[in-house]
């Protein structure tokens, strides 16, 4: 069951977890990030990396971000790969010190 990124992410974009996935499985346009279903491998490293809690595993997503699934697998074809680390957005700090409220 692959990972996947929810809307937490948006607007932050951090891209920690880019930088410990042992594949190339994030994708990235102009305010988030997202996983590509087939080649996530599952190992999880992503997770505890995301400052923002923003990946989460399919299965254990709560009934209101099950669209986030569709959203990655979609997003993930239409978006350019990334493998290495980025600076996040401009706001990225203020919004991850509002979600972790």
């Amino acid at each position: 069951m692959p990972y996947v990124v929810t809307d937490l992410c948006a607007g932050c974009r951090y891209t920690e977890c880019v930088s410990v996935c042992p594949v190339e499985c994030f994708h990235i346009d102009d305010s988030m990030t997202y996983i590509d279903p087939t080649n996530c491998i599952d190992c999880g490293g992503c997770v505890p990396v995301c400052p923002v809690g923003a990946i989460k595993a399919a299965h254990k997503l709560p009934a209101d971000k099950l669209e986030w699934i569709e959203i990655n697998r979609r997003r993930a074809a239409e978006t350019p790969v990334v493998t290495s680390r980025l600076p996040p957005l401009p706001g990225a700090d203020e919004r991850k010190a509002m979600i972790l409220r």
